[in-house]
């Protein structure tokens, strides 16, 4: 049997999308299971031990009569597609596959032969894709996302850490970027909220950044009193080689705070405009926090014309706060003032 599941992109969607891979295995332990990423989304999955082939797509180069032709080639039983939109369910309807599984969302339906009822505003992101599952009779026997660390990091990322990571440390990664700008708190915030983690935790603090979002970090360590490490230039697995070495990860709503959650690690997520019901870090030690109590929460907009109350408004404090129970309950490390 060979099955075929889509899911183009993002980082945190795609994470939030193992259990689906992982349960497909259990399943069928001898089919063999491929996913189509977007390129840049492909090392989080390629470590994935339930993964037998991952498709890219390369937007700068494939075309999608390409993809379709690729697609078709693989003469695949099974198709899901979790992404659903025009190109992928396209790609679906013209795979060749025998069962085409997609959601029900309007004139995309004509795709796919078994239509999943699509409850996202009900619903969290990772039951949303176990429903697709659920419709072709499948057992759910784990609703877990998972990341694998990646073998293939450089000489360079593991002197690094050798240099600058210490196993006595109370290490905290901020990580202050993330998709859309709405989305991300205040630099000030985060400068004050990390001086507050060294002066009342001697805490030593990383500060994450992926592309574009130098200048962000650089920002909040102008505005630090206190010393801060600006994590080096990585790619995707060498980020998660770096996260997997704190006690504490704190972030906006991204896929690194995504990477932290499934790998287990004591997460607080700062939300606003998204929906930490919906999509938010999932498993014993992840957390989150927002500014209750404004009709806008959760809006899911790009673009804010109030001027992005939820993330300007949440104040300093509590997300210490929040940050001093998770360091207490997870790590049983306690305040030294």
């Amino acid at each position: 049997m060979k099955i075929l599941l889509i899911k183009l992109r993002a980082i945190g969607d795609i994470i939030l999308s193992t259990p689906v891979i992982e349960n497909l295995r259990l399943e069928y332990p001898q089919a063999k299971i491929d996913v189509l990423v977007e390129k840049f989304a492909m090392p989080v999955l390629e470590s994935n031990p339930f993964i037998n082939k991952i498709l890219v797509f390369d937007k700068k180069i494939d075309s999608s009569f390409g993809l379709i032709k690729k697609v078709r080639n693989e003469k695949y039983d099974l198709v899901i597609d979790l992404f659903g939109n025009p190109r992928t369910a396209l790609i679906t309807f013209l795979s060749g596959a025998k069962k085409r599984v997609g959601f029900d969302f309007r004139f995309r339906s004509y795709a796919y032969n078994i239509l999943v009822n699509p409850k996202g505003n009900e619903i969290h992101n990772i039951e949303f894709n176990l429903d697709s599952l659920r419709k072709i009779n499948i057992p759910i026997k784990t609703n877990e996302p998972k990341y694998y660390l990646s073998e293939n990091i450089s000489d360079e990322i593991k002197n690094w850490k050798n240099e600058n990571i210490n196993a006595n440390d109370l290490k905290i990664g901020i990580n202050a970027g993330g998709g859309w700008e709405i989305k991300q708190w205040k630099s000030e915030s985060f400068a004050k909220l990390s001086d507050k983690l060294v002066e009342n935790y001697s805490a030593k603090i990383f500060l994450f950044w992926g592309p574009n979002e130098f200048e962000i970090v650089k920002n909040i360590s102008d505005k630090m009193k206190n010393k801060c490490v600006l994590i080096p230039k990585t790619n995707l697995n060498e980020l998660a080689f770096i996260i997997k070495e704190m006690n504490l990860i704190i972030s906006n709503d991204s896929g690194p705070m995504h990477i932290s959650s499934a790998l287990n690690l004591p997460t607080l997520g700062i939300y606003g405009p998204t929906n930490p019901f919906l999509q938010g870090p999932t498993g014993e030690k992840s957390y989150w926090i927002r500014k209750e109590n404004l009709d806008c929460i959760a809006c899911n907009k790009i673009k804010c014309d109030i001027g992005n109350i939820c993330m300007r408004e949440l104040e300093v404090e509590n997300v210490y706060l929040k940050s001093k129970n998770i360091l207490e309950r997870e790590l049983n490390v306690k305040e030294n003032i």
